[in-house]
């Protein structure tokens, strides 16, 4: 077909498809609704509630696996690494039901449902002496019986389902209170971003500081109490707020377009991609609707052979509907894939990244188990030092606003500072660092252990110290890349694409946790992580994620060198 005769076939297929008034996109429709200021407000004092409560269960766990249920240390971190991998996995099943058939709100009241259930199985287990085992007599720990270790782990995992569904969700539900095309709400929704942020360490804080303390010196069953009370007056909050939320409807999974132009490139592999992309199928928008629709994107040269899939041909012609027939796709929808494609490689250093920091949870905790956790006369939970980095998050954010972004500015002639990008690739450098001096730590307490002494806890500071930096740089720039990025059709699921990175890094965590084991107890020996750490080497553990997280920021730098932020938008 020759160029000259296309644009009328485009226009008579436009017209053939919008001849009723609608169009025929297949994207997400927000409601036309005031706002509401406490609508995001109470999305945000939901979080904060709800991250004390699942932090109640998550902080502590590989302790009372080790002190309650009486596992041993290899196989606890590596339990508690594939629970937390389940926990942020489920969000991107999530956020796929919630954009295809739900809808965000119906998402989390389900979720809730499901979260309430686990919390509450979870507090009667540390109740009824019958769900747990004995305690140690002696130096004689008996185990946790088949049937105790069910009831526990399955509540564990209807806890991680339930606050699966709430994160794939509760951050865009919340960001969805906010017009993209109003500026004003636009401002608001980035400092939306940073509140979220901050309620979700403040969560962690409140946990770290009062409920694992109240755990270890107090009542394990009344600390997880805490945990899911805190949990329902998430719940009633978030149901009172339901009539002045704004609703974006479910159109259909988001994967589907990705699909589709799959299918249509393929379909037209033989075919030339025409120069000039105003030749390329793209639709009208309908200024009639009452519904706030997707912007389109405009065309870009990488990864033509997509572009493939908006080439109209003559045989277009005899479908009524082309796109539904899945022959024909817009540019916006091709340029959504490259988006994706685009965001792949960045995403995957951010699960060797999520994976190194795991280590905050497992091994750190079980590091400081093995020191002297007495400053003065008070005794500090190992779990509890989770607080002093939230602490230090604080702290870092003040240097990140006060003293980098101002460099920035000036050296980098960006009015904004750091970009998102710049700000990851610092959170990946630094957790070089924490793992470095995690091993130097234990390094440091092999040896005082071999003299008899026992190095205080305060000696783990450091390390938390780097690591909220390297949270603060990493997490807020994580959350607005992938939300920003994210076609208007995707950004459930792109925000999931987070908590994936999480998940998958929990799960490479537990197996090279499994593999270490394995390889280290060969012959008899005890292996880099045996229950008693004093006969082990926890610190070569520690050199291993420091060479990971090194190699994986190199990569960082080769995969962000080149990369395309999302083209500009067509009004």
């Amino acid at each position: 077909m020759e160029r000259g005769e296309q644009r009328p076939l485009l226009d008579e297929l436009w017209q053939r498809q919008y001849q009723d008034g609608r169009e025929a996109y297949d994207g997400p429709r927000l409601q036309r609704k005031p706002f509401d200021w406490r609508a995001p407000a109470i999305v945000l004092g939901f979080e904060y509630l709800e991250s004390v409560a699942y932090s109640g269960i998550a902080l502590n766990l590989v302790i009372y696996l080790g002190t309650v249920l009486h596992g041993d240390n290899a196989s606890n971190a590596a339990t508690v690494d594939a629970w937390t991998g389940t926990t942020f996995l489920a969000p991107l099943v999530g956020a796929v039901i919630a954009d295809s058939y739900w809808g965000k709100h119906k998402t989390i009241v389900i979720s809730l449902i499901i979260y309430l259930l686990g919390m509450l199985i979870i507090t009667s287990s540390a109740i009824i002496p019958s769900l747990r085992p004995a305690a140690c007599q002696g130096g004689s720990c008996p185990p946790a019986s088949m049937a105790q270790y069910l009831v526990f782990m399955s509540a564990l995992y209807l806890v991680a389902i339930g606050t699966g569904g709430v994160k794939s969700a509760l951050l865009p539900f919340g960001a969805d209170q906010y017009e993209d095309d109003n500026p004003e709400e636009i401002v608001k929704k980035q400092s939306f971003f940073s509140w979220f942020f901050v309620a979700v360490n403040l969560g962690v804080l409140t946990s770290g500081s009062l409920i694992v303390w109240i755990q270890q010196n107090v009542d394990w069953a009344l600390g997880f109490g805490i945990a899911a009370s805190c949990l329902v007056l998430a719940s009633v909050f978030f149901f009172l707020g339901t009539p002045i939320y704004r609703y974006q409807m479910p159109t259909g999974s988001p994967l589907k377009n990705v699909i589709k132009v799959l299918i249509a490139s393929f379909r037209k592999m033989s075919l030339e991609v025409p120069t000039d992309s105003t030749q390329l199928y793209e639709v009208h928008n309908d200024k009639d609707s009452c519904y706030l629709e997707p912007h389109k994107l405009a065309h870009t040269d990488e990864f033509r052979c997509l572009d493939k899939a908006a080439v109209v041909t003559d045989s277009d012609q005899n479908y009524s509907d082309p796109q539904s027939s899945w022959r024909l796709c817009t540019v916006t929808q091709v340029e959504e894939l490259k988006i994706l494609v685009r965001m792949l490689p960045i995403w995957a250093t951010g699960i060797l990244y999520s994976a190194a920091c795991t280590q905050m949870t497992t091994t750190f905790i079980q590091q400081g188990n093995a020191m002297n956790t007495k400053i003065g006369s008070f005794s500090i939970p190992a779990a509890s030092l989770t607080s002093i980095e939230v602490i230090f998050m604080m702290a870092w954010v003040v240097i990140h606003d006060k003293v980098v972004n101002p460099i920035a500015r000036r050296h980098l002639n960006n009015p904004l500072g750091l970009s998102q990008l710049q700000r990851m690739g610092v959170g990946r450098f630094l957790v070089i660092l924490t793992m470095a001096a995690a091993a130097l730590v234990e390094l440091w307490r092999l040896e005082s252990a071999k003299s008899g002494q026992s190095i205080s806890i305060a000696w783990q500071v450091p390390q938390y110290v780097i690591l909220a930096g390297s949270d603060v740089f990493c997490g807020i720039a994580q959350l607005e890349f992938f939300y920003g990025e994210a076609p208007d059709t995707m950004r459930s699921m792109c925000s999931a694409f987070s908590f994936l990175a999480i998940s998958l890094g929990n799960y490479l965590n537990s197996f090279i946790i499994t593999i270490v084991t394995l390889i280290t107890r060969s012959g008899g020996r005890p292996g880099w992580i045996p229950a008693d750490l004093n006969k082990g080497h926890l610190d070569y553990y520690f050199w291993l994620w420091t060479v990971i997280s090194l190699l994986n920021f190199v990569l960082y730098l080769v995969f962000t060198k080149n990369y395309k932020l999302k083209k500009a938008i067509i009004p």
